[in-house]
């Protein structure tokens, strides 16, 4: 099918030739294209929207042929949340708590810890009404019900928000794995321990802990001395070690106490060298080993991790490392190994192997996912290809049978080996009864939901099953035949009903009635032709209206369309002959037209006949809108202007003729004549019809008033020639002689006033001194002595006191302002004093200096400037790479703030010069002539134009006031490739060390130049890569329920 706009002209074609009186049936059938062929399937890509009668492509394809029932639904099986036969519960990652998960499915497969919690009081589980949620309170209750629910629930996996709400944890951010497992088994020790079943008070001791001695030798005297301790869990270091066995044997090796770090010694009294070492007197049943995989770096300031291949056994003798007590059992079992998977010690995922110790099979834990190791064997698997890095290719070395290796393990659970129990209920730990009631309750939950998941898929696949009949049934009926009645559907309304992703709503045309009640000629497009019986079909079962059937073609618009196009066509004729007519010379009689109205005519004549035929333009863009920018676009260049009546460019606002004669063309009668067909309305203007005389005056009056301004600026300039020329001006830093006063004024007013000298037909002359800007609300003098040498000058003009009697006699000086100098012979020897009238009013200084500072220390998206300097204080030459190009260059060119007083750089010594006062910009010339002389200087708040110098190896940063100073660091680091600990930061040679403190404590304020001095370049910029993923200090466990909050 033809595109929509070849569609459209087709429909029209036959207005070249029918006059709107000669329109008959046929005609109008013409235009709504009623006759138009169907398209059939597979003939087209798309919907032919220009056809009313192509009922292709608007959704039909999804419901004719065979459906799957379950493209009836988007609800997934719930039985693909039910546990599996013979497998263990999952437990869903909140966030980020993968870390928190891993150790709750170790310590739910430690029986002992299992069966003892279970066997703690928890009246309010026991009191509990099942009617009711169940929330726990202390964290017993909560792991009590947790290891329950991993237990004996039918979910496939369990939401631990409820713990992980009681200890406070922070969701989205993760924390220290190793650091949690201490503090968690620390407060679960604590709790237990107020238990009144005595047996209970002393498991976490009982599972997990054991005892060593650090153990001191003098080696003068010989004298050996213990000091006991406790621990959970053995903290091996992984650095420089293969095996399991070398980090035992270096976590108890000997070391030497000697030099500074001797050892005092209470039989000798006195400090020997002696040497220390641990000794390990009893291991716990459950023995942990902490890989200490995460250190702190010294380069970066963090944590790193090692990704160090460490082998260990499946078996662990212990023996070996005991010391005493022979009766123990030293043979150790693995039974679970703990995975971080990444590179980074601030992200990546936590993931367990745990063994069942009913079976002896293996599981990983990877939050809601279990899987089976098969064969009853540690299978690491694809955890160990995580960690590969381009720089760190490091081949995983081969592993004994019987040994497994891992660079990412960072904690090893063993248990010791027991002897055969053939006792069932040894490794069966039943859950009690008060515990199953609840679990129940969940389950009861959670089938109650299974079968509403059901009863919703179920009506949602009998109700596309049912409308799946009846689009099949209908869309056969759609296609109206020829002779036979038919009617008018939205096409949008029937995608939606094919669609069916809402409920269908009812047929509304309203939106597509002419002003007659008809259907709109332009409307056709939007809709579709169907036949009688489908669209009664419809209406009975949707219902709506009102109903456009073959009565609804509107012979009134398709009328007043015919008239629009014919004219359009004698238009474009009309255009053509304008066009030579104005080439022609001009004899006889002439009349003035606009050249702006001249050069758009015809696009206004087209905008003239839309206004005219409004009452067939619809509430859419109608066809005339189209023929505008078809043929308007031809001859609307230079028309900068919108013109909305013809000749309104040469009518002045009294409503005569415009002065401006170069905007008006002197047309011939004929070339009036043809116009005036179409715009009768516009005013008429013939060749002897004289300008506006109001207009006339008003221009003499300008004339006038410019030479009157020329004369005064010159007049003004003669009498303050220095001033204006910025010649022999006095100075507060040497007082001039001659002269014991001297008059002050804004700056402002100067420069507005040389404005006016320069181009006094362009300005407004200055008429007020405005000398309240620099006083107080008291009538108080703003401004010392002192301060007026140290920056605030820039806000005044010093004035002789010949050129203030010019100035009082030129302009309306509100408030005299004047500086004295009084020089005194006293017995320590001559001595001058400066007075100021009006008097300074020291209230409003004190607090004026007060809100100074503080805009200065509280400041957002500011400009500072970081130099890199080495010890000899030179900057360096050649900038280092840099990791962020766009922060360190932003706002490079940002006018400067005017320092505080005294503000020097110790490290730089830049040339000053303070004899020449800074002239404004141009730019800010024009915005301050642009705003009233009231509202133009705010004490304190001028800009300087001048700009800051960057010198090489600078870069610019962008910070706030509240910003730390451990967060300026990290943007230094990617600026300068420097880490955080290698900084050495001061401004105005004061060292800034805390980085804890904000910014505006510090004294940092827009525009502030930052030394900095590097310790030692950091090279390998991929060593950096955690600290890069740090922006906020860490505060690990910090305020949550782990420390007792």
């Amino acid at each position: 099918m033809a595109p929509r706009l070849q569609l459209e002209k087709a429909a029209w074609r036959w207005v070249e030739t029918v006059k709107p009186e000669e329109i008959r049936q046929e005609h109008v059938e013409l235009a709504y294209r009623v006759n138009l062929p169907a398209c059939k399937r597979g003939t087209c890509r798309r919907n032919c929207k220009g056809n009313p009668n192509c009922l292709v492509g608007i959704g039909e394809q999804a419901w004719l042929g065979d459906i799957d029932e379950n493209a009836f639904h988007n609800i997934d099986d719930p039985n693909s949340e039910r546990r599996d036969k013979n497998t263990f519960v999952g437990l869903t990652n909140l966030g980020a708590t993968c870390y928190v998960n891993t150790f709750l499915q170790v310590w739910f497969h430690n029986l002992e810890l299992r069966r003892s919690l279970y066997q703690c009081h928890n009246s309010r589980a026991e009191e509990h009404n099942t009617e009711s949620e169940y929330e726990p309170q202390s964290i017993c209750e909560h792991l009590q019900y947790l290891f329950a629910l991993l237990q004996n629930s039918n979910r496939k996996y369990i939401d631990p928000s409820g713990l992980v709400k009681a200890l406070g944890l922070d969701t989205g951010q993760q924390q220290d794995a190793q650091e949690f497992s201490k503090l968690f088994l620390s407060l679960l020790e604590d709790t237990l321990s107020k238990q009144k079943n005595p047996n209970l008070q002393n498991v976490i001791q009982r599972q997990f802990c054991g005892q060593f001695s650090y153990v001191t030798v003098c080696n003068e005297c010989g004298r050996s001395s213990a000091l006991p301790s406790r621990f959970y869990e053995l903290e091996l270091n992984i650095q420089g070690n293969k095996n399991l066995t070398e980090c035992v044997t270096e976590f108890l090796k000997e070391e030497k106490l000697d030099e500074d770090n001797r050892y005092f010694c209470e039989s000798c009294q006195t400090k020997q060298s002696a040497t220390r070492r641990i000794r390990l007197h009893s291991i716990p049943p459950t023995l942990n080993l902490q890989l200490m995989r995460f250190v702190f770096d010294r380069q970066t300031g963090h944590k790193k991790k090692l990704n160090t291949f460490i082998s260990f056994p499946e078996q662990l003798d212990m023996g070996p490392f005991l010391e005493g007590k022979q009766d123990q059992r030293c043979v150790y079992e693995l039974s679970a190994v703990l995975i971080h998977r990444g590179i980074s010690a601030y992200s990546g995922h936590y993931i367990a192997h745990v063994k069942d110790a009913r079976t002896g099979d293996w599981y990983k834990f990877n939050d809601e996912e279990i899987e089976k190791m098969e064969g009853k064997k540690l299978q690491l698997g694809t955890e160990e290809d995580i960690a590969e890095t381009v720089k760190s290719q490091t081949r995983k070395p081969k592993c004994s049978k019987g040994y497994h290796c891992s660079r990412n393990a960072y904690m090893l659970v063993y248990k010791v080996q027991e002897e055969e129990n053939t006792d069932p209920s040894w490794t069966n730990v039943e859950v009690p009864a008060f515990l199953q009631r609840l679990v129940d309750q969940d389950n009861h939950k959670f089938e109650e939901w299974c079968n509403e998941m059901a009863d919703m898929r179920k009506q949602s696949v009998d109700k596309g099953k049912a409308k799946h009949e009846e689009v099949k049934e209908l869309y056969e009926l759609l296609p109206a035949r020829d002779g036979e009645p038919y009617e008018f559907i939205p096409l949008d309304w029937l995608k939606k009903w094919l669609e069916d992703s809402t409920a269908t709503k009812e047929i509304d045309n309203a939106l597509f009635l002419c002003s007659h009640g008809k259907l709109h000629p332009d409307k056709v497009a939007d809709s579709k032709r169907v036949s009688l019986q489908a669209a009664q079909l419809l209406y009975e079962r949707y219902s709506g209206g009102p109903r456009m059937d073959g009565a609804s073609l509107c012979r009134e618009c398709v009328g007043q369309r015919c008239r629009v196009l014919r004219l359009k066509n004698q238009l474009n004729e009309d255009y053509k002959e304008v066009t030579n007519l104005v080439k022609r010379t001009l004899s006889g009689e002439g009349y003035w037209v606009g050249k702006a109205s001249l050069r758009s005519w015809r696009q206004l004549a087209l905008e003239q006949l839309e206004e005219d035929e409004h009452e067939t333009k619809h509430s859419n863009e109608n066809y005339l809108g189209c023929l505008i920018v078809e043929f308007g676009s031809e001859f609307s260049e230079g028309n900068g202007d919108e013109m909305k009546t013809f000749n309104e460019d040469i009518v002045c606002c009294h409503g005569s003729l415009s002065i401006l004669e170069t905007e008006r063309k002197l047309v011939s009668s004929e070339v009036w004549c043809k116009l005036r067909e179409y715009f009768f309305k516009a005013p008429e203007f013939t060749q002897n019809q004289e300008s506006c005389q109001q207009c006339l005056t008003l221009e003499q009056e300008e004339k006038d008033n410019e030479a009157v301004s020329k004369m005064m600026a010159m007049d003004q300039k003669n009498q303050l020639l220095n001033l204006f020329n910025e010649k022999n001006r006095p100075t507060l830093n040497k007082w001039p002689q001659g002269t014991d006063v001297l008059y002050i004024v804004p700056l402002f007013f100067v420069d507005e006033w040389r404005k006016f000298i320069r181009r006094p037909t362009k300005s407004s002359p200055v008429s007020n001194v405005g000398n309240t800007l620099l006083l107080c609300p008291h009538g108080g003098f703003m401004f010392t002595y002192d301060s007026l040498i140290n920056g605030d000058g820039q806000h005044v003009a010093l004035l002789w006191p010949s050129e203030w009697e010019v100035i009082s006699r030129l302009f309306i000086v509100d408030q005299p302002i004047s500086i004295h100098c009084f020089k005194e012979t006293t017995l320590s020897g001559p001595t001058t004093q400066y007075t100021t009238q009006p008097d300074i009013c020291w209230e409003c200084r004190e607090s004026f200096l007060f809100q100074q500072q503080r805009d200065l220390r509280e400041y957002t998206q500011a400009t500072i400037y970081i130099r890199k300097v080495i010890e000899d204080q030179r900057m360096i030459k050649e900038a280092v790479p840099e990791l962020n190009a766009s922060s360190s260059e932003a706002e490079e060119e940002k006018e400067e703030i005017p320092k505080v007083d005294g503000e020097k750089d110790p490290d730089f010594s830049q040339s000053e010069d303070g004899a020449k006062r800074l002239k404004l910009s141009d730019d800010s010339e024009a915005s301050a002539a642009a705003a009233p002389v009231t509202n133009m200087i705010k004490l304190g708040g001028i800009r300087r134009s001048t700009r800051h110098r960057k010198l090489r190896g600078e870069k610019a940063l962008i910070v706030s006031a509240n910003q730390t100073l451990k967060e300026l660091k990290i943007q230094i680091m990617h600026a300068f490739s420097v880490a955080p600990f290698d900084q050495n930061l001061s401004i105005d040679g004061k060292s800034l060390t805390d980085d804890s403190a904000t910014l505006g404590s510090l004294g940092v304020i827009p525009e502030s130049i930052v030394c900095l001095k590097a310790d030692e370049p950091i090279a390998d910029y991929a060593a950096m890569d955690d600290v890069y993923q740090v922006r906020m200090p860490e505060e690990g466990f910090k305020g949550t329920g782990l420390l007792g909050h």
